[in-house]
């Protein structure tokens, strides 16, 4: 692991100069599930919500969140997206959801924390959308599951097809 690259000589937050690094083709799938009731999700799969449409809701709000990471995390740098896509896929088994975002730029640095924050506002939506019917709902293990271009090179979760 190298050092902190987003702290100065004397210890002070600061954000990463990427002038010099090439423009390349950049990657990241990040995902987020969110458990509930078996009954929230027969109620979402059937359209049976008091807001409406919980899945189309949610991943017009992962997208939308993509796009304004950098107005959300500080040193975050603003980057034009080319792609960024969400599924939410009602989970009966689980019970639950599971949220899959998929984040593409042309840049200097890497779109994982546009991938995560469409990940986690999705989630955070339907949260949002089902907690009159769901006060238990959880949501967690968002992460990072793969990461394509830069200097680092690709890397990809072990266990994980990426196809998710």
């Amino acid at each position: 692991m190298t050092g902190l690259t987003h702290l100065d000589e004397t210890g002070r937050a600061r954000m990463v100069d990427v002038s010099a690094k090439p423009t390349t083709r950049r990657e990241a799938k990040a995902s987020a599930v969110l458990t509930c009731q078996r009954a929230t999700v027969d109620a979402v799969v059937a359209g049976r919500t008091p807001k409406g449409a919980v899945i189309s809701t949610a991943e017009l709000a992962g997208v939308m969140a993509a796009k304004r990471t950098a107005d959300l995390i500080p040193l975050c740098h603003p980057l034009p997206l080319a792609k960024a896509e969400v599924t939410v896929r009602a989970a009966p088994d689980l019970p639950g959801f599971h949220i899959a975002a998929s984040v593409v730029t042309t840049g200097p640095t890497g779109v994982e924390m546009e991938a995560l924050t469409a990940a986690t506002v999705a989630g955070l939506t339907v949260y949002d959308m089902l907690k009159a019917i769901d006060r238990d709902m959880v949501m967690g293990a968002v992460r990072v599951d793969s990461k394509v271009g830069g200097a680092s090179g690709d890397w990809q979760r072990e266990g994980e097809s990426g196809d998710e």
